[in-house]
């Protein structure tokens, strides 16, 4: 992709692949690693405002999942378990790769976590005792929906009814809604277009109505099983202690205050940070977002 269609973003040279899976991931900065998990319909173009800030202190390193972004495009598993384990094992090729290649540690990450991240990056976590030491969570979920909370009628409609879905597909539609509507300050046109350039074809996003598709309802979802992975018996309980940060856009229509509350009773001692934001929270509030995670990253370093 050319780099200059990516206002930004970081040039070709922190661009690398793993070479199990082919998954993009970029590569900057120095210090102790930090993994940030977009979700969907993003990639990891929303971090492009932390890189410059963030990397004179850590080791930034951002992937694209499998089918989304500058990632190839395999297929798309029909049970919505197995695309959740099928992102897992993706994070465990990077891991092994990062480690035994590139010389990053075995322990001492953090996870910068929004949407899909959520989920992904806690159930990774909970498959990889001792790996990760901090949890940044931004606008995203990773246990059952709290009570009284109600999916948007949009997202129920892709997810329940094929004939929808398939018209969001044909059309795009979903990846434009969200670059104008997850946001309250509308998003520069060329960054925008930089945003939506990896789903411009049709066959480039099959993934991202699939895993809207797959998005649990409830709390019998077999996706949250995940969440008790060998070694994480007790869910999200196994990585209380750690120091949390929580990061929310508190515009957003999806991850909506009531779940932010969720997060805080689960981590009390948790440091929360409101925004006035949407759903892309790393769009709306870039510069206090990005300054209090930098704060919050050299206070907490080596804890």
């Amino acid at each position: 992709m050319p780099p200059a269609l990516l206002p930004g973003y970081p040039g070709p040279r922190h661009w690398h692949r793993v070479p199990a899976t082919g998954q993009h991931y970029v590569d900057t900065g120095t210090g102790s690693p930090v993994l940030f998990l977009h979700g969907n319909p993003s990639w990891s173009y929303v971090w492009r405002h932390f890189f410059p800030v963030l990397s004179p202190h850590v080791r930034c390193l951002a992937p694209d999942l499998p089918g989304l972004g500058l990632s190839p495009r395999p297929p798309v598993p029909g049970s919505p378990l197995d695309r959740y384990t099928g992102q897992l094992d993706a994070l465990d090729d990077l891991f092994a790769h990062l480690t035994t290649d590139r010389g990053l540690p075995g322990s001492g990450w953090t996870l910068v976590m929004h949407d899909w991240g959520g989920p992904l990056g806690v159930a990774w976590a909970l498959r990889r005792p001792g790996v990760v030491t901090r949890l940044v969570v931004l606008n995203t979920i990773a246990f059952p929906w709290p009570p009284g909370y109600r999916l948007p009628f949009y997202l129920r409609w892709i997810r329940d009814h094929a004939p929808v879905a398939a018209l969001v597909h044909l059309t795009g539609a979903f990846p434009h809604a969200v670059a104008r509507l997850g946001v309250v300050r509308p998003i520069a046109s060329a960054e925008r277009r930089a945003l939506l350039l990896p789903y411009a074809r049709l066959r480039d996003r099959r993934a991202v109505v699939a895993y809207v598709r797959s998005i649990p309802r409830d709390a019998h979802d077999p996706a949250w099983t995940l969440l008790h992975a060998a070694g994480g018996q007790n869910g999200l309980a196994d990585l209380e202690g750690l120091p949390v940060f929580l990061g929310w856009g508190l515009h957003d229509p999806v991850f909506t205050p009531l779940v932010l509350d969720a997060w805080r009773k689960r981590f009390p001692g948790a440091r929360v940070h409101r925004y006035d934001a949407g759903h892309y929270v790393m769009e709306d509030a870039a510069g206090p977002l990005v300054h209090d995670l930098r704060a919050f990253l050299l206070e907490t370093e080596g804890r």
